[in-house]
């Protein structure tokens, strides 16, 4: 191998090696972008439980919108369904960090299967089932109402009547 010869090999391989560190860099911003993304995500439904948190521990701020708790006869109702909508809230999340590839497979599945049961309990149906409102990403939504129709209700124990 002649001089020049050698001296293109190191050529090349130097910009070999120049074009993999950028497509390094391109691939961690993307990487980090995605991150962000679902840190965004978390923080802002993390608000939206705050006010529902809010709900739960004073039901009489939730009559500010009416629409909230058309459905609710009393203040153990609006604690039930503003308590469900917290669970719904902390799940969303993690189908959220699923879809962003920062949530295993593996762990998303054993969240599902006892978000599964919790959708079994007649409180949780009937918060879903509400026509007030629930903040949630459209996706979500949709989610959740496949797995509502695919979950099995649990028998309900008789509530005590509200004399």
């Amino acid at each position: 191998m002649t001089l020049q010869e050698v001296q293109v090999f190191f050529q090349a391989l130097s910009s070999l090696a120049i074009a993999s560190g950028l497509f390094y860099t391109g691939y961690q911003f993307w990487h980090s972008r995605r991150a962000q993304r679902h840190a965004n995500f978390t923080k802002l439904v993390e608000l939206q439980m705050h006010l529902r948190e809010m709900r739960v521990s004073d039901p009489s701020l939730a009559r500010v919108y009416a629409h909230d708790v058309q459905d609710a006869r009393d203040e153990r109702d609006v604690r039930e369904y503003f308590f469900n909508l917290m669970q719904l809230s902390v799940f969303e999340i993690v189908w959220h960090g699923h879809q962003c590839g920062q949530v295993s497979d593996d762990y998303f599945r054993s969240w599902e299967k006892r978000v599964r049961e919790i959708a079994s309990e007649a409180s949780f149906r009937r918060m879903f089932a509400s026509q007030s409102m629930k903040i949630m990403h459209d996706d979500f939504q949709t989610y959740i109402a496949e797995l509502m129709r695919t979950t099995q209700p649990r028998d309900e124990a008789p509530r005590p009547s509200r004399g």
